[in-house]
């Protein structure tokens, strides 16, 4: 996976200040996610940066700080600025796709690139560094608005990581491979609960700062969000939470199941329910229904199983029905308020045509007025000649 910050120099210019000397800047180019900014930096910025992550790290960044030439500037030299900028575009690259993160977790980085106090750091890979995710927990949350849809992608990316692994779960045919899988898909909740923790956090600090001023920043306007993107955000937190919990039932339920997959001797037969089993929940069913009709759907017969409810006990099976239940609720609201908007929208157009046809009748009354004032001077025009 490309790394969320995507750092390049790739213009030089050179700068000529009134008192000093002229010297040569640097353009980086950072694109993220959702937004592209650019910055303007000195060789000097760089070995002050490079100084501040040495002190706060105590080691090296992957990559060289090109060194200081003492016998030639770059300014008037192509070859040099051109070697020069390649070092530095290597250097900063090497800190953003670096495996660790200890550098770009540093404040002296964020300060670098001009970024948010409350931005968050991410790895290569995009997800979030152990040592930010603490220290945002702990702190004010995600207060800047894009950060926080960056943040709730990788919760999204959590989620579906942890059905795959539950799916996983279900599919393992020994008792290790689906305790692994099923201690892969709780860490990957509590990595979503996280997550949601500090979406909420943040999503608490950004409200604040919506209804105060704007504290500038690189941020600027956008930190400021209106009340129904907030309630969006609130839902969608919402829905996520209700996910987690929803998976984190399931997950206990398998678990349950596997326990209770244990002989009379005490020694455990497997954790995947054998066709017997399955069978034996359902004896006596047939027979009772022999006489019934066997075409359709027979009331207390057996249901095809599906994914979802293949090895779940009688709680998962509950747990996973009032999931979907929820969901379907979710969905049900979700369509009243699309009918209820285009309910609104419509009303709208019927009042916004109801003023066109009352503007197009005064139109054809002054044409009317018009036509008759012609048609008196065409007259008049004939008596003349």
């Amino acid at each position: 996976m490309a790394p969320a910050l995507q750092i390049s120099i790739p213009t030089t210019s050179t700068s000529t200040p009134p008192d000093s000397k002229p010297y040569t800047q640097y353009h980086l180019s950072l694109q993220l996610p959702l937004r592209a900014h650019k910055l303007q930096k000195r060789y000097t910025d760089f070995t002050t940066l490079h100084a501040a992550l040495l002190a706060q790290t105590g080691a090296a960044p992957p990559a060289p700080l090109p060194p200081k030439s003492w016998l030639r500037r770059t300014v008037g030299n192509a070859a040099l600025t051109e070697e020069r900028r390649q070092g530095l575009e290597k250097y900063a690259r090497g800190i953003v796709e670096a495996e660790d993160g200890r550098w770009r977790s540093c404040a002296a980085w964020r300060a670098f690139l001009n970024l948010p106090a409350g931005t968050s750091t991410l790895n290569a890979n995009g997800s979030l560094s152990a040592t930010n995710s603490t220290t945002t927990a702990s702190g004010a949350g995600i207060s800047d608005p894009t950060q926080w849809l960056e943040v709730h992608r990788q919760l999204k990316q959590h989620l579906q990581t942890a059905r795959q692994q539950l799916k996983q779960r279900e599919q393992a045919s020994t008792a290790q491979a689906q305790h692994a899988r099923a201690s892969e898909a709780k860490a990957s909740l509590v990595r979503a609960a996280t997550c949601i923790a500090q979406l909420e956090d943040g999503l608490r600090a950004i409200a604040t700062a919506s209804q105060g001023d704007d504290d500038g920043g690189w941020g600027g306007s956008s930190k400021k969000l209106g009340q129904g993107e907030i309630r969006r955000r609130r839902d969608l937190v919402g829905a996520a939470r209700k996910e987690v919990e929803g998976l984190e039932g399931v997950l206990k339920s398998l678990g349950a199941a596997a326990r209770g997959g244990v002989a009379g001797g005490g020694v455990r037969t497997g954790a995947v329910a054998s066709a017997s089993d399955a069978a034996a929940l359902w004896q006596g069913t047939s027979a009772a229904g022999a006489g019934a009709k066997t075409s359709g759907r027979v009331l207390g017969g057996p249901v095809k199983e599906t994914e979802r409810t293949r090895e779940l006990d009688n709680g998962g099976v509950l747990v996973l029905q009032r999931q979907v239940m929820e969901e379907q609720e979710e969905d049900v609201l979700s369509l009243g308020k699309t009918v209820a908007k285009m309910r609104e929208m419509g009303i709208l157009i019927n009042e916004e045509l109801t003023v066109q046809n009352e503007m197009l009748g005064l139109v054809e009354q002054d044409v009317e007025r018009h036509q008759g004032k012609l048609d008196v001077a065409k007259r008049r025009i004939g008596k003349i000649s």
